[in-house]
């Protein structure tokens, strides 16, 4: 799998490069939060958001709203699921990472999305990205398995707590699996396993042997 970096303009449809903020602190409180084998995610840490600038940082990145600073840390190279918001997520880390992307616009009216339409991006170290509220995304992949990552994952409070909907008014309802978080699973994945709406349809992408 070809693996571009977010300053390619094929990132664009997906999301943009953040610049102009402060993060040396954010950076400085991911590296040491935990690095797990497999991916651990935290949806808010108050760790990081007693970083230096952080809270100006956030606020400035959500435009006032409430936010959380979570993250999702480990080593992966599977796609295995594919989620989407309502709004922008923020990305950070001290390691360089790869982010898996489509678009909503990829998924059928019957709620699949073929895996052939992902993409895959590499984010420098130190570099913050926002992936968009159209763009489908998951657990990150590392690029240097000795490293890992550390990613700062940057939403609107209260985003992947816990939530179900009683009912489903349609597709999309169906596969509400928190708040805030509408998933979609490959067949082979753990969440399809725990009930997850399996709607990635073709191969379950593992960069491993492209880095």
């Amino acid at each position: 799998m070809k693996i571009l970096p977010v300053s390619d303009p094929a990132f664009r449809p997906y999301g943009r490069i953040v610049g102009g903020y402060p993060v040396e602190g954010l950076l400085e409180a991911l590296t040491k939060t935990p690095l797990p084998e497999g991916t651990e995610y935290v949806p808010k840490d108050e760790t990081l958001h007693a970083a230096k600038d952080a809270e100006a940082v956030g606020e400035a990145l959500f435009g006032g709203m409430p936010f959380q600073l979570g993250w999702c840390n480990g080593h992966n190279t599977r796609l295995n699921c594919l989620e989407y918001h309502r709004d922008s997520e923020f990305n950070l880390s001290p390691e360089a990472f790869i982010l898996l992307l489509a678009k909503m616009d990829d998924i059928a009216e019957d709620g699949t999305l073929d895996t052939a339409k992902v993409k895959a991006f590499c984010v420098p170290a130190g570099v913050m990205v926002e992936v968009y509220a159209t763009t489908l995304h998951y657990a990150p992949c590392h690029v240097d398995p000795a490293k890992g990552f550390h990613v700062m994952v940057g939403l609107p409070a209260g985003t992947n707590t816990d939530y179900r909907p009683v009912n489903a008014a349609n597709v999309a309802d169906s596969t509400i699996w928190a708040r805030n978080k509408w998933l979609l699973a490959h067949p082979e994945s753990s969440e399809a396993a725990q009930g997850a709406k399996a709607l990635l349809v073709g191969e379950n992408i593992d960069i491993a042997k492209d880095l």
